[in-house]
């Protein structure tokens, strides 16, 4: 999504984690992050990631530890990672992560919320060639630390892209470089808020509020599904 998109939907987002509408997809990030790469966030990048976004938005403790055990379970072995695309109203365009153990049930879900609300699901790398793929990571304006320096330690671990919007930093990378970055951020001894896989609009677009009202609403209703992780759109 668009950064200015973003910044807008950070807003609803700390309402959802206020109402722990949130919880099962940050738990379910931590335990796919742990199938993948092992239960110990020090040799594990991504599971560290995970599990630092997740106390950012006020994940217990317990639940966390439970996040992890539950990768040597059955049921998270059953689960697997499915993307998805869709074409929304006024021209907008959906790119969907989910974590699932019945695709079928996935794909079914996300058809009948395009159908009802002026969209269509389409076929898997019909859309792929919108989006550009990018680690993020963000952390908020250091006070003791000169972002020009900031940003020249980072060049080397794959840094592309530095902005800040709303007193957020955003440090943006090639998918390629998310551990490289990650780690060069933290060694600074920042602590991100939020580190993640995006997928951004090579061409984003601008809608008036009246059209964004239509394309929220899908959009919430995306989010809402039990087996979404995230979606990315090409909103500016």
């Amino acid at each position: 999504m668009g950064r200015a998109f973003e910044c807008r939907r950070r807003a609803k987002e700390s309402r959802w984690a206020t109402m722990s509408k949130v919880f099962p997809k940050l738990a379910k990030s931590i335990t796919m992050a742990a199938k993948n790469g092992g239960p110990d966030p020090e040799s594990n990048a991504p599971l560290r990631v995970a599990i630092n976004n997740a106390k950012a938005q006020n994940l217990s403790k317990e639940n966390i530890e439970n996040a992890i055990k539950r990768a040597a379970g059955k049921d998270a072995a059953d689960i697997s990672e499915v993307n998805y695309e869709g074409k929304g109203p006024h021209g907008s365009l959906f790119y969907i992560e989910c974590a699932t153990d019945n695709s079928n049930r996935s794909v079914g879900n996300l058809k009948i919320i395009f159908n009802k609300n002026g969209g269509q699901l389409v076929n898997s790398g019909q859309l792929d060639f919108m989006f550009n793929r990018k680690s993020v990571v963000e952390f908020p304006v250091p006070e003791d630390k000169n972002l020009e320096e900031i940003e020249f330690e980072l060049i080397d671990a794959g840094l592309e892209e530095m902005s800040v919007d709303d007193g957020i930093v955003s440090v943006i990378g090639d998918y390629t470089s998310f551990a490289s970055l990650t780690q060069a951020v933290e060694s600074l001894g920042i602590v991100p808020t939020k580190s993640s896989l995006q997928r951004l609009p090579t061409q984003p677009i601008e809608l008036t509020e009246e059209q964004m009202v239509d394309v929220e609403a899908i959009l919430d209703k995306i989010e809402d599904d039990d087996d979404v992780q995230a979606v990315f759109t090409n909103l500016a």
